[in-house]
């Protein structure tokens, strides 16, 4: 089959690139997620490897000539002994190996954990938890998307019959520090500590240019106007949020910086919104790196995601009261572009 490209409409705004798949080319769960996963789909212009990102209206899908599976003709059931196992479950069977294909591939730092919560060094590239929504308009169809943190988290922690509870989310391609509880009450406790604001958060941050210190406040809402979140230009839209940044540069490299973000507010990409549009995006940056309807800012750092790192987490114990307090240095690829970016600006 030739290629294939569409356009994000409003009536897909917000679905997730697995299910408009799905629902665009009459495919079935397994077929949208295995064109994913074998890199066969563009949103915009960029190879898109999640089958759970959101789509926004105006974004054009592209997939690849000949990738799209032809349907199989269907054939008689056949009658099996209801006693007899489903072939499905069989070991070796092609649903047992595609399961067997979202086991973890990348090492994760459980930093802290007790009876009540697990504080986790969470990379890069894997997602916190699956949002509610989308484990409801996935259904069944959930065991072929990647698994996140959450999914993880209680194998790793010797109980994978418990799960655990997400009590906030920092985004897939940022890494570092993220929270859990093991307890009903330990995720109310915690989850009021963060409702009022009284967790610590900083987040370290590479970005193009230098950003001014200080106190970053705006109203936050879905649709900014270009189908990207942002600010809005609204005194109170119906959907805006209150998001607080402190913004504080730490260290000059040239063309690029170094910075320590402190949120007041945990909204959606609230750190790579602020930054963006203070005209200085985190390198790496490909949503948040451009004004409305304006083309991107150069990038020439070499990053391959969004330089932003939850470098320190901080809040009472939930069933203790012990001021707690962790901090994880960036990962590799952070830290080596660091290293570049500073040496780039040292004097020759």
């Amino acid at each position: 089959m030739p290629p294939i490209s569409f356009v994000v409409d409003r009536r897909d705004s917000g679905r997730t690139l697995a299910a408009v798949l799905k629902d665009r080319l009459g495919l079935t769960w397994s077929q949208a997620k295995r064109l994913v996963a074998n890199r066969h789909v563009r949103v915009g212009q960029q190879v898109e490897t999640d089958v759970a990102r959101r789509l926004k209206p105006g974004k054009r899908i592209q997939l690849d000539a000949g990738s799209v599976e032809q349907p199989k003709r269907e054939k008689p059931p056949v009658k099996r002994n209801p006693k007899e196992r489903s072939p499905a479950l069989r070991p070796g069977s092609r649903l047992n190996k595609e399961l067997g294909s979202r086991a973890p591939a990348i090492p994760i730092e459980i930093v802290y954990a007790d009876d009540a919560i697990a504080v986790v060094n969470k990379p890069a590239g894997l997602t916190t938890m699956r949002h509610a929504a989308e484990a409801a308009e996935f259904g069944r169809g959930q065991r072929f998307l990647p698994t996140t943190l959450a999914d993880q988290l209680p194998a790793l922690l010797g109980s994978p019959d418990r799960p655990v509870i997400a009590v906030h989310r920092i985004d897939r391609d940022t890494s570092g520090l993220v929270a859990f509880a093991r307890t009903a009450s330990a995720a109310r406790a915690l989850t009021r500590q963060f409702r009022n604001h009284t967790v610590e958060r900083r987040y370290l941050a590479l970005t193009r240019g230098m950003p001014e210190s200080g106190r970053i406040e705006s109203i936050l809402v879905r649709d900014r106007g270009d189908g990207r979140r942002g600010t809005s230009r609204k005194t109170d839209p119906p959907d805006g949020k209150t998001a607080i940044t402190h913004v504080k540069p730490l260290e000059a490299l040239g063309d690029f910086a170094v910075v320590d973000c402190r949120l007041e507010t945990g909204r959606t990409h609230q750190v790579r919104i602020h930054l963006g549009e203070a005209g200085t995006p985190l390198c790496g940056e490909r949503i948040y790196d451009r004004p409305i309807n304006g083309r991107p800012a150069p990038d020439k750092s070499g990053a391959k995601r969004p330089m932003l790192h939850a470098a320190s987490l901080g809040f009472t114990h939930p069933e203790t009261g012990e001021a707690m307090r962790w901090e994880a240095k960036p990962p590799a690829d952070f830290a080596a572009i660091w290293a570049v970016l500073r040496s780039q600006s040292e004097p020759q």
